[in-house]
C-alpha cells in the first residue's frame, strides 16, 4: 500500500493527462487500485448475514468474493513494488527500511481511530522488513523460498499459537496496533507475527510470491496471459483441494466437533472470514481455503487469485483503445496513491457523516468508492503523489542518498 516503492517518476516529470496512454506500471495501479476498493467493500458491507426466518448465518457476496482475497492482493502487489521503479529495493535497502517505518507510524497513528476495521499497516511494515535479507535472491530460488513457505509457515503458526494464546499472559493485543503497544514489544511482536489479524509469518509468503512476479517479464503478453490462467488454474485447485479433505474425507465434521463451533457460526465463517476462530485442537483446521484462516490451501489460493488479478489487469492495460480513452485512469490513479486513500477511507469510517446523512452501507460504500477515484484522478493529473506517498517517497530518496554518499565516499582516493 502507499504506491511504488522506487516511483519511475523524476522531479521534474511532466503531468500526465487523462487522455494519455495507459503503461505497464498503470496496469499494476489498476490492480492496486481494484485491490483499495475491494478491501472498501469487506469494511462497509457485512461478510456475514444473519436470516431473519431461520436464524442461520450465511456468507455474503463481499464475503464470498472479497474476503481474504483483497487484502492478499496487496501483500502481492507490494512484493511486486519492489522489483520496480527506477531503483529496485535491492539497491536501496535503507530507503525501504525508512520507507516501512513511515508507513508503520502511520499504521500505530491510524490504530488510535476508533473503528471496526482490522488496520493493515503496522503488518505491511513489518513484510519490508523481512523482505530486506530476500531481495538479492533470483527468481528461481525466491520461487522455491515462497513455495516452502507457504507449505510449512502455517504448520509452525499452528504450532506456536497456543502456546502464545494459552500462557501466563496472553500474547495478542485483542486491537489495532497503536504506539501505547510499543510498550510491550514481546506481545506486540507476537500479535503482529502470529496471533493477529494479519500474520506475518504466514503472511510473508505472499511478498515472496510478489517478489517472484515481479522479476518476470511483466511487458509479455505472454506472461500476463499465463499470470491470468495459471492463477485462475491453482486457485481452483486449491479451493477444490479443501473441499475434498472437508468434505468427502470428513474434515467438516472435526471442525464443527471442536469448541470453536459452540463460539461461532463456524460454517458460515469457514466460506467468508475465519479471522478472530481460534484454530486449535485438530490439525483439521490447516485442511482449510477459508479466508483469513492462513493455512496453506488459503495462502496457495488467494496468492493465485492475485496473479490472476494482477494478470487481468496488465492485459487490460494493453487495450489500445481503452487506454486512449482515459477510462482506466481513476482506478489506476486510486492505485498509485493507496496509503493515503486507505489511512482517509479508515478514518472517514470513524466520523459520524453515515448516520448524519442517513446513508445506507451500500450509498456509503458508493460514496467511498467515487471518492477514492475522483481523488486519485485528480491527483494524478496533476502529476502530483499522494500526500503520504510524498513522505513515504522522501524517506525512500533519503536511504538512495545516504546510499550514494558512501559509495561516493568509497570511490575517493585516500589522502596521503
Amino acid at each position: 500500500m502507499g504506491g511504488r516503492s522506487a516511483s519511475p517518476r523524476a522531479a521534474g516529470h511532466r503531468p500526465r493527462t487523462p487522455t494519455a496512454r495507459v503503461s505497464r506500471l498503470d496496469g499494476i495501479d489498476m490492480a492496486r487500485g481494484a485491490a483499495l476498493l475491494a478491501m472498501i467493500a469487506t469494511h462497509i458491507l457485512p461478510t456475514l448475514e444473519q436470516s431473519n426466518a431461520t436464524q442461520q448465518w450465511a456468507a455474503t457476496w463481499v464475503g464470498l468474493v472479497f474476503s481474504g482475497r483483497a487484502a492478499a492482493l496487496f501483500a502481492v502487489l507490494a512484493g511486486i513494488s519492489l522489483a520496480l521503479g527506477r531503483v529496485p529495493a535491492v539497491r536501496n535497502r535503507l530507503g525501504l527500511a525508512l520507507r516501512a517505518a513511515v508507513v508503520a507510524a502511520i499504521g500505530l497513528t491510524v490504530g488510535l481511530v476508533k473503528v471496526d476495521v482490522a488496520v493493515i499497516l503496522v503488518q505491511y511494515a513489518v513484510l519490508f522488513w523481512c523482505a530486506l535479507p530476500v531481495l538479492a535472491l533470483r527468481r528461481q530460488a525466491l520461487g522455491l523460498l515462497a513455495a516452502a513457505w507457504i507449505l510449512i509457515a502455517p504448520v509452525v503458526a499452528y504450532l506456536v499459537r497456543p502456546v502464545l494464546l494459552d500462557g501466563p499472559v496472553r500474547m495478542q493485543l485483542g486491537h489495532n496496533p497503536v504506539w501505547a503497544d510499543v510498550a510491550d514489544p514481546a506481545r506486540l511482536l507476537a500479535d503482529l507475527m502470529v496471533t493477529g489479524y494479519y500474520p506475518v509469518l504466514q503472511w510473508f509468503g505472499y511478498l515472496l510470491v510478489g517478489l517472484w512476479i515481479g522479476q518476470a517479464d511483466l511487458t509479455r503478453a505472454a506472461t500476463q496471459v499465463w499470470m491470468l490462467v495459471g492463477g485462475a488454474a491453482v486457485a481452483v485447485v486449491a479451493k477444490a483441494s479443501a473441499w475434498a479433505l472437508l468434505i468427502p474425507l470428513g474434515g467438516i465434521n472435526a471442525l464443527l466437533a471442536t469448541g470453536q463451533a459452540r463460539l461461532w457460526p463456524l460454517q458460515a465463517m469457514l466460506e467468508a472470514n475465519l479471522a478472530g476462530v481460534e484454530q486449535t485442537g485438530t490439525w483439521w483446521w490447516l485442511t482449510t481455503a477459508s479466508p483469513h484462516s492462513g493455512t496453506t490451501l488459503d495462502l496457495l489460493h488467494t496468492s493465485a487469485t492475485s496473479a490472476a488479478a494482477i494478470g487481468a489487469f496488465l492485459l487490460v492495460a494493453r487495450i489500445g483503445p481503452l487506454a486512449r480513452s482515459g477510462i482506466l485512469l481513476p482506478l489506476a490513479g486510486a492505485g498509485a496513491m493507496t496509503l493515503t486513500l486507505y489511512t482517509a477511507h479508515v478514518w472517514a469510517l470513524s466520523t459520524p457523516f453515515a448516520e448524519a446523512a442517513h446513508l445506507t452501507p451500500e450509498s456509503l460504500l458508493a460514496v467511498h468508492i467515487a471518492a477514492a477515484l475522483a481523488i486519485g484522478l485528480f491527483v494524478r493529473a496533476n502529476g502530483w503523489r499522494g500526500p503520504l506517498e510524498a513522505i513515504s517517497h522522501a524517506a525512500t530518496r533519503l536511504g538512495l542518498a545516504a546510499r550514494t554518499g558512501e559509495d561516493a565516499a568509497a570511490r575517493r582516493p585516500a589522502r596521503r
